[in-house]
Formats: structure tokens, C-alpha cells, sequence
């Protein structure tokens, strides 16, 4: 933390200061407007605004980064699949800027260690990866214009990890999987909490899927959300065979 502190209030809007060193390295160029940039590693929980009393924080520049990568990725995907429907390159998108594959790319690039907060990093979501990685994104817009954003975009996410035949194999979420495989067979299905537990400042739930009223897979997890989509994970490999079969 006190390295942090050190590039957040010594060197944060000096050309030659750490915070410009680091991001110029991230992204292999010395920015043109390093405010940008600081933007897009700022939390909310440092209660920063600007001359006009707005709120600076990752958030809007997350919003316009995720724009920019949908873009540009459709764009790729438009041009490297002629064949390719409405829907086939929707899915295919989907899969590229998925929030589990921004997390790691985030991850690999060590975003967060740049983040200025009044938050301790441990008590950041696993999603903070991914969400400053799409604000890295934003800014690098407004700082190099779409050109540059998409040769960024081509050197960090489509070049190292956009195989059309792998990405035609993946899974994002095997919950929707199961689910439209159920709607297809006419089988019905829910999912029941049947347990909540805090253990200090966490807290599991656990989660039932149902099959025609048959439990066939639970799960626990640090949400709904994931508990759901780790039971239906677990629920899809054990139907797997018949599942690929009737595909």
C-alpha cells in the first residue's frame, strides 16, 4: 500500500512519474493525456470530482471501453467469418469480451496494482479486473482516437486469443446451455436455495438444480449467480452424453 500511495500522490500527473511509466508500459506507448488514464484507475471510494463537481471514477470510461472492444471484436469477426449469421457472430462476441475472459485479461496485464482506492484490494471483486481493463479501454479512446484503440485491442485481446475453431467449442455459461437444451426436450427445471451461510465477512449459498423434480446436481458459491452456474456446470457434464446427442 505504501508503494501505491507513493505513485498515487507523488507521481500520479507527472509526465515522467511512476503511474506514466507504468501505463506507458501496459501499453507499449507514452500516452498523450495521462489524465485519462487516471481516471480509469480511479475507484469510486476515493471520492474524487472534477471542476464541474462530477464524479471521477472507472465507471464511465468501463462503459465506453466495453463499447469499443464490442466494436472492434465485431468487426474482426465480421471480416474473418463470411459465413457467419447474425447470431453465430453474436455468440462468438459474446464470448470474446465475456467478463470471465476480461477478469484474466486484466489479471495478465496486473491492472488493479495501479488502482487508487480507500479499499483495501482484497475486498475488490473479482469482476474489478476486467471492468478497469474495459476502462483502460475508454481512455486509451479518448486519448488515440478509434485507430489507436483497435490496434490496442488487436495486440492485447484478438491476436493472442481469438481462435475462431476454439472459440467455436467454448462454453460461457452452462446454465443457458442446460437451459436451452431443457426448453428444446420439453424437461423442466428450476433452481432452489436451500442454504445461506456467513462466515465472517463471506457468505455461501447453497443451490439446487431440479430435473423434471429430480435434483441432478447442487452447488455452493459466493452468490446466487455462481451457484447456479456452477450447478448447472455440474449438471451438464454429468447429461453430457445425452446433451451432445441430441444437438
Amino acid at each position: 500500500m505504501r508503494f501505491l500511495k507513493k505513485i498515487f500522490t507523488k507521481s500520479r500527473a507527472e509526465t515522467g512519474g511512476i503511474f506514466f511509466t507504468e501505463v506507458s508500459n501496459i501499453l507499449g506507448f507514452a500516452p498523450k493525456n495521462i489524465a485519462f488514464y487516471e481516471a480509469a484507475f480511479t475507484h469510486r471510494s476515493s471520492n474524487k470530482t472534477d471542476a464541474n463537481g462530477n464524479v471521477v471514477s472507472y465507471e464511465r470510461l468501463e462503459f465506453l471501453g466495453d463499447a469499443m472492444l464490442g466494436s472492434v471484436v465485431a468487426a474482426h469477426l465480421f471480416r474473418e467469418v463470411p459465413g457467419g449469421d447474425e447470431g453465430y457472430l453474436t455468440k462468438m462476441r459474446s464470448k470474446v469480451v465475456s467478463r470471465e475472459h476480461l477478469n484474466e485479461l486484466g489479471k495478465d496485464l496486473n491492472l488493479v496494482q495501479l488502482v487508487e482506492s480507500k479499499v483495501s484490494p482484497k475486498h475488490f471483486g473479482d469482476n474489478i479486473h476486467g471492468n478497469i481493463f474495459e476502462a483502460l479501454v475508454g481512455a486509451l479512446f479518448l486519448d488515440q482516437g478509434y485507430a489507436g484503440c483497435e490496434r490496442f485491442i488487436h495486440s492485447k485481446v484478438i491476436k493472442p486469443y481469438v481462435d475462431i475453431s476454439k472459440l467455436e467449442g467454448k462454453v460461457i455459461s452452462y446454465k443457458s446451455l442446460l437451459i436451452e437444451w431443457c426448453q428444446k426436450e420439453k424437461k423442466t427445471f428450476r433452481f432452489e436455495t436451500f442454504e445461506e451461510e456467513s462466515f465472517g465477512s463471506n457468505r455461501f449459498f447453497g443451490v439446487r438444480l431440479y430435473l423434471n423434480e429430480a435434483v441432478v446436481a447442487k452447488a455452493r458459491a459466493t452468490s446466487k449467480k455462481k451457484a447456479e452456474e456452477k450447478a448447472a456446470q455440474r449438471a451438464y457434464f454429468a447429461l453430457q452424453k445425452q446433451i451432445v446427442r441430441k444437438a
